[in-house]
Order: C-alpha cells, then sequence, then structure tokens
C-alpha cells in the first residue's frame, strides 16, 4: 500500500492476507469462490483450464475473473459491488473521491476529473476578475466600463471636455487677436520677445485650465471605475457627490506635483542657464528628466487612494510609493503603453479636424507660416471640436488604467479581493474556494 498522505493505491492489489507465506491466502470474503489449491501452474495441464485466459507466469495470486477496465474495485470489494457515486467537487482544497476509489490531494485534482489542475476561476461580479490581473485584462477592464457604463462616462468626459475648450478658444481669441508673426529680418528683439512671451502665456493659461479639468474628470471617474469593479451602476449625481468631498485635496496633489516638477527643473537646469553653460544646462537636463519619470511613476497611484481611501495628500503620497515598491518597472511600462496609445487615438482625431480648420479658415499653408489669422474663429473652434471629441474618449481610458492598476496592486500586497468580494455581496468567498 502506499502511505502518502492524501493519497490512496488506484488498482486493487492484493491484501496482506494473500501474499505468499502468509495465512489465508485461499479465499477471501465478497470474492467469487477461489478454485482449489493447485500446484505451480508449470505443473498444472493446460487442458483442465480450457475456459480460463492465460495468466501471466508467476502471478498465481491474482483471481482468474477480473472486473471490467475502469471499474477497479478496492481490497476486499466483490466485482459486483456497485462503486459510490463520485461526491461533487466542495470547492478549491476539498476534491471528491476519484473513480479509483481513492481521495486525491486537498489541493489537486486528476486530468478530466472533477478536479482539474490548478485553481478554479476567480470571481467577476464586475468590469475584473477578482484576482491579481494581467496587462490585457487592466487594459480590457478600462474599455469595458467605458462600454457598459456610458451612460456615466460619457457625460462627464463630454461636459467637462466641452467646458474647457470652449475657455480656452475665448481665452486664445482675445490673447492671440493682436499677435502677429513677424518675419522679416527687420523684426526688432522687442517685438521677438514681446510674441514669444504672449504665445507662452496664452499655453501656460489653457493648460492650466486643462489640467483642472482633468481633476475634475479624474475624481469623478475614480468613483465611477470603482463601482464598476464590483458590477455596481453609478450615476453622474453619485459621482460628484462621493468625489467632492475630496475635490480640493485632489487639486492640491496635482499641483504639488506640478510644483515639485518644476522646483526640480529649477534647481539641476537653471545654474547651467545663469552660468551661461550650455554642457552644464543640458547634464543638468538629462539628471532632471529621468529623475522626474522616476517620481512621476513612484507617486502614480497617489490620485486613486486619496480618492478611494479618503486620505490626505501626504498619506496618497506614501501609499502610492507603497504600493509602488518593487513593481517600479511593470507600473511603468503600463503606464507609457497608455499615454502611448492615448496620444495616438488622440492624433488619430485631431489631426483631420485641424487640417480642416487650416485649409477652410486659415487661407492655407502659406498664410498660417506668415503667422496671419492666428486669431481665426474657424482656426480655433474646428480643432477644439477634435479636441473635445479625443478628450471624451482618452480621458476615461487613461483615469481607468490608473485605477485598475492601484486596485490590481492592493490585491496583490494587500488581498483587496476578499474586501471587493463581500462589497460585492458574494458570502464565504475566499473560504470555499468560491
Amino acid at each position: 500500500m502506499n502511505d502518502s498522505p492524501g493519497w490512496a493505491t488506484p488498482g486493487s492489489t492484493p491484501s496482506d492476507g494473500e501474499r505468499p507465506g502468509t495465512d489465508g491466502g485461499a479465499q477471501q470474503p465478497s470474492t467469487p469462490p477461489a478454485q482449489p489449491e493447485q500446484p505451480a501452474r508449470a505443473e498444472q495441464p493446460k487442458q483442465e483450464q480450457p475456459a480460463q485466459p492465460e495468466q501471466p507466469a508467476g502471478d498465481p495470486k491474482w483471481s482468474a475473473e477480473q472486473p471490467p477496465p475502469g471499474q477497479w474495485s478496492s481490497p476486499g470489494q466483490s466485482p459486483e459491488a456497485p462503486q459510490a457515486q463520485p461526491q461533487p467537487t466542495a470547492g478549491w482544497g476539498q476534491q471528491p473521491a476519484g473513480p479509483y476509489g481513492g481521495q486525491y490531494g486537498p489541493q489537486y485534482g486528476y486530468p478530466g476529473g472533477p478536479g482539474q489542475w490548478g485553481p478554479p476561476p476567480a470571481a467577476k461580479p464586475g468590469v475584473i476578475p477578482l484576482r491579481p490581473l494581467g496587462l490585457g485584462e487592466i487594459l480590457d477592464g478600462a474599455v469595458a466600463t467605458m462600454r457598459t457604463h456610458w451612460r456615466s462616462v460619457l457625460p462627464i468626459t463630454l461636459v467637462v471636455a466641452t467646458l474647457v475648450q470652449v475657455i480656452s478658444v475665448i481665452l486664445q481669441k482675445f490673447m492671440l487677436d493682436d499677435l502677429t508673426v513677424a518675419t522679416s529680418e527687420d523684426v526688432s528683439t522687442e517685438e521677438m520677445i514681446d510674441t514669444l512671451g504672449s504665445t507662452l502665456a496664452t499655453s501656460a493659461v489653457v493648460q492650466f485650465i486643462q489640467v483642472l479639468g482633468t481633476i475634475v474628470v479624474t475624481a469623478m471617474l475614480t468613483m465611477v471605475f470603482s463601482r464598476a469593479v464590483l458590477g455596481q451602476q453609478s450615476s453622474v449625481s453619485d459621482a460628484w457627490r462621493e468625489s467632492r468631498p475630496q475635490l480640493l485635496r485632489l487639486i492640491g496633489l496635482t499641483l504639488l506635483l506640478a510644483f515639485g516638477a518644476i522646483l526640480l527643473g529649477a534647481v539641476l537646469i537653471l545654474p547651467g542657464i545663469l552660468a551661461d553653460n550650455i554642457g552644464l544646462g543640458i547634464v543638468g537636463f538629462l539628471v532632471w528628466l529621468p529623475l522626474l519619470i522616476w517620481l512621476g511613476v513612484r507617486f502614480s497611484l497617489a490620485s486613486p487612494a486619496l480618492m478611494l481611501e479618503k486620505s490626505t495628500v501626504l498619506k496618497a503620497f506614501a501609499r502610492s510609493s507603497k504600493l509602488v515598491k518593487d513593481t517600479w518597472w511593470r507600473i511603468f511600462g503600463i503606464t507609457l503603453l497608455t499615454s502611448v496609445l492615448a496620444f495616438f487615438i488622440s492624433m488619430m482625431i485631431v489631426a483631420p479636424f485641424q487640417f480642416i480648420g487650416i485649409i477652410v479658415f486659415g487661407g492655407g499653408l502659406e498664410s498660417m507660416e506668415a503667422g496671419s489669422d492666428m486669431g481665426n474663429w474657424g482656426m480655433l473652434v474646428v480643432p477644439a471640436i477634435g479636441l473635445i471629441i479625443a478628450q471624451t474618449i482618452v480621458m476615461p481610458f487613461q483615469s481607468g488604467v490608473t485605477v485598475l492598476l492601484y486596485v490590481d496592486q492592493r490585491i496583490r500586497r494587500e488581498g483587496l479581493d476578499l474586501e471587493l468580494a463581500r462589497a460585492a455581496g458574494l458570502e464565504n468567498y475566499g473560504t470555499t474556494g468560491g
């Protein structure tokens, strides 16, 4: 017999009483009547057993009648006795008795049987399964939320993107109305500085408005995605009500990140500029850029941590740093891929609108090179329409990936799947493998 724990012999092996040199080997209970004890097979004439199949040499202890294949019985059980039906699988770690009459191990089944190799599928109450996620599952979860919960996602992004672009177009119209780019050689230095300063000021104001709009969208979409993980619907009013208490903190977190990036760049790059040393400035930039990327990825999960854990700004930074630790490259790769996809989607949408604005309202490429009609309403409105469409698609996609990355890291490190299962109403999840 095999003494391994949780295992039983798959065949009908002889009992201890049937082994050579032991008593009781003549017959065993509940089996067909044993044949009279006979001399060795070599001395027994073959004509006396015309109906018996030929037995292998050296195996006199096996019965002449064997049960059909696939119905092996346990030792001491008659071949005619009905086999016990396998019990249904009770869950992960509790496999039923197999067809061989034995109990397989607590974590393994047998190929093709009720207990398959490996763990059972994870529960999926919402857009993602409650287990550590792969890249495809994160991207698919973000797209599935946009598709399934579009009644909540679309109004949020469309309204915010429209407001941002309307304000941006109005500001650009009045700030760039009198701005022309002179191309003649007699342009003075003051005119060049004024032109550059006006352009940078306009860009800074527009970017600031877009950042504020992105913060609002991120705050509200975080709540939508958190409910989508549980398979629950979320209206626009619900998302606004849940995100509003943390909105000011999210604005502070975003501004703090921007201020930190600018301050870091000033410390590393500004000395080279002030010293009129181009080489020192380039070295400072080469140090600033990778450091900025490293810090950006390390604090990339601060926004969902702030919104979903109702924490403070500093605690959100600490939580993000803890969740990203030892998985920086994975999160960097997923974030980079998401940014590249978002960029190409935006370009595919915005580029045709910009081309139409230049050709129809801007007087062609020659007029654009001359710097005229930069404040033309058509040149501003048509590309803004493309930006509204692009941001309506891109913003929820990027926000969804960030939220699902946060959920994935908490599942891997803190067992958040158990809490999510209970919140989704899955009873006894994690106790019996359900």
